[in-house]
């Protein structure tokens, strides 16, 4: 208890909250509870800590785990040498940092043969230290040179002896933890990230002409840029480092180690000191603040991509519609595939309305068949190759048969890996891989959520520089992003996925899988206390992710609501409160209303729990998502080709940066909203303006055909 306080102190500090609200949410977490099921159900106990907090609060626990494990493999590390002492064990006790233990920890690392190294095997560590303490020689400089030359470890003349010595001063020099600290501090302040084209890559390197010949300021370069340019050296075509001020540098590091102008080896220490900073300060320090400013980039890139991410899963669902999904092609056809109201596929054909074919009769036909054979709603039209040729088809066959059915145009980003994939041909075993796409095209507009959730965030296209940033942060981000938006919006028991059950709080691929498995051998859940008959489902993981799972017309009428299980007692005492039946009260508003908050709170429910029910029972179960709406693209406009300066156009959101957003007109290119062009007003953070899904109006500014480039604006 006392490590946990501790802890809950130290984090309370880094992040400014309250240390009873920090330790709360540590041993709800060491007690194996999720976030979603705190964030939700455990207001009191957090004191209304929301999600974010709660995820900075579990990130910072794992780094406190983290730092107390490597400070353990450390200590072991310097005993085992024999060299520990008070002052370094203080050092590494009070430490909060790891790069900073790291520094702490350099001096005694077992290191590679560096030169330092050889010299010190050759026995010349006494003599480095005679040059370090730069105190009276006892004999002149030749005799304490001819006291360290031995052929047998070729160290045959004093200028070997006295060059080994140096390259072992210049090594302790550059492991010094109060230099390397402030050269770090002082790059960052005043050192400039640069980079330029290699020699003969000109040419190869065109979309980096940028960067050609860049300097700017490592305390205020945004992250979008130094991703551009850390792939530019990724690809070898850009050269990238960071320009110190080497003056300051020799200056502190001379007023830091040379003692005594008339020392013996005082030009000798000047010189080391020039080669300590040239062969081992600089370029690690260049390391470092490219590092750190890598590392700095990816927490900003990667915040972007969980928030495009988040959009694109709590995009506006058109409901249980039947709906006909086309992934469309040029050469082999576009597949057609129907799918009922649940998302139950139904029918699928191939039609060849484009290029080279341009087969629009016998296309029509089939659409119009399909249509009124199974009372098709919706037509969902992946934005891929063809997408805005299908979409003129579909367009005219529609407006010339006067047919009731709404188009829409879908993004297929990561559809092609889902028909691939695994679960995808344990679904449809015996389709076509195009005609998985389909399918998988006409869910996402029926459900983005439940569909988007079977493919690896990844594929999904949430960002540009998706794939430069750090791995493991990236996947651990949109993974959380995946469960907290499926909780969010609740579950369906009867009708999930294995791959949307899995992302419930409590649950996981396992305990999905066993849940599919006895719904497919017991029928329909009619309650959700029948969770307890599932394999391996025990009563903690039933807590967790009861109140996220809905039944809808099962035998109990909270079952398909927010509500949990266990407060269902409350609810009941409140109906009888108001001489009516839980039933009864579930969806009436003006009953609700009725209710006091104030009158439920008891030792067990405090009063943002009693809020919380209330609310549910005033629109159980209820979508957070936004209202279904459809952008309309301008038939007339099909490629890059067909757009001018001053056009008016409608889009939809694609992705969001730090320096602007993405929206796609249909033209097969995205078009760039710059940050300045996204309002009349200043912008300082675009995702503050728009969101990955939004319609947006925009006013074509300028067309690069060649190089694809498209600038709208919104100020208009």
């Amino acid at each position: 208890m006392k490590d946990t306080e501790q802890k809950a102190r130290a984090i309370a500090v880094d992040l400014q909250l309250p240390v009873r609200q920090v330790l709360a949410a540590i041993e709800l977490l060491e007690a194996g509870n999720t976030i979603p099921f705190i964030a939700r159900y455990r207001k009191e106990v957090t004191q209304g800590l929301d999600e974010i907090a709660l995820r900075a609060i579990e990130d910072a626990v794992e780094r406190a785990t983290a730092l107390a494990a490597r400070k353990v493999t450390v200590i072991k590390s310097i005993q085992s040498q024999g060299l520990m002492s008070d002052e370094v064990r203080t050092a590494i006790e009070i430490c909060g940092d790891l790069r900073q233990l790291e520094m702490i920890y350099l001096p005694f690392k077992p290191k590679r043969r560096t030169k330092a190294a050889i010299a010190r095997e050759r026995g010349l560590q006494p003599l480095a230290d005679l040059l370090i303490l730069q105190e009276p020689l006892e004999t002149s400089r030749n005799a304490t040179l001819d006291k360290f030359v031995n052929p047998a470890v070729e160290i045959n003349d004093r200028d070997a002896a006295l060059q080994g010595a140096l390259a072992i001063v210049a090594e302790q020099w550059s492991e010094d933890t109060t230099l390397r600290s402030w050269m770090l501090d002082d790059a960052v302040a005043s050192g400039k990230v640069t980079s330029s084209v290699k020699r003969g890559k000109k040419e190869e390197a065109k979309k980096f002409e940028l960067y050609f010949d860049h300097r700017e300021a490592v305390g205020k370069i945004p992250s979008h840029r130094l991703l551009a340019m850390l792939r530019g050296e990724a690809e070898g075509l850009l050269r990238i480092g960071i320009a110190m001020d080497d003056g300051r540098a020799l200056a502190r590091m001379k007023s830091q180690f040379l003692r005594d102008r008339r020392f013996e080896f005082h030009r000798e220490l000047v010189a080391a000191i020039g080669d300590c900073y040239q062969r081992l300060l600089q370029p690690a320090t260049q390391s470092a603040v490219l590092q750190n400013l890598k590392e700095q980039a990816d927490t900003g890139a990667i915040e972007v991509f969980g928030k495009n991410l988040h959009e694109l899963l709590m995009a506006s669902p058109a409901g249980p519609r039947v709906t006909l999904g086309i992934d469309p092609g040029f050469r082999t056809g576009c597949k057609l595939a129907v799918v009922d109201e649940t998302g139950k596929f139904l029918a699928t054909s191939t039609i060849y309305p484009t290029p080279p074919q341009n087969d629009y009769d016998s296309a029509a036909k089939r659409v119009v068949e399909f249509i009124d054979q199974y009372n098709v709603e919706l037509i969902a039209i992946g934005n891929g190759t063809a997408s805005r040729e299908t979409d003129v088809f579909i367009g005219t066959l529609l407006k010339e048969q006067d047919l009731k059915v709404i188009k829409v145009m879908v993004s297929e980003a990561g559809a092609s890996i889902y028909s691939a994939s695994e679960i995808a041909i344990k679904e449809f075993p015996d389709l076509d891989i195009t005609v998985r796409g389909a399918i998988s095209i006409a869910r996402r507009l029926q459900d983005p959520l439940a569909e988007l959730v079977k493919t690896d965030p990844k594929s999904i296209g949430v960002g540009q520089y998706q794939h430069d940033v750090n791995q493991t942060r990236l996947r651990k981000c949109l993974e959380r992003t995946v469960e907290s938006c499926v909780n969010a919006v609740g579950v369906d028991l009867n009708m999930a996925s294995v791959s949307l059950l899995s992302h419930v709080a409590g649950i996981g691929p396992k305990l999905a899988e066993n849940i599919v498995a006895f719904r497919d051998q017991n029928g329909r859940f009619e309650n959700r206390n029948e969770l307890l008959n599932v394999a391996k489902l025990g009563r903690k993981a039933f807590e967790q992710a009861a109140g996220f799972l809905r039944i809808r017309g099962g035998e109990e009428t909270l079952d398909n609501s927010a509500v949990h299980p266990e407060s269902y007692t409350l609810v009941g005492h409140m109906a009888e409160q108001l001489g009516t039946d839980p039933q009864t009260l579930v969806g009436d508003a003006g009953l609700s209303h009725k209710l006091n908050p104030s009158d439920y709170v008891d030792d067990r429910f405090g009063l943002p729990t009693v809020m919380d029910i209330i609310s549910e029972l005033e629109k159980p179960g209820r979508d957070p998502r936004r209202e279904f709406k459809v952008v309309r693209f301008d038939d007339a406009i099909n490629s890059i080709g067909d757009l001018k300066s001053g056009l008016v156009m409608e889009g939809v959101i694609t992705n969001v940066t730090h320096f602007g957003a993405f929206v796609d007109i249909g033209v097969h290119q995205d078009a760039l909203i710059h940050i300045s062009q996204l309002s009349n007003s200043f912008v300082k953070d675009p995702n503050e303006i728009v969101a990955v899904g939004d319609l947006v109006k925009v006013k074509v500014l300028e067309v690069d055909a060649e190089r694809r480039r498209i600038s709208v604006t919104r100020k208009f």
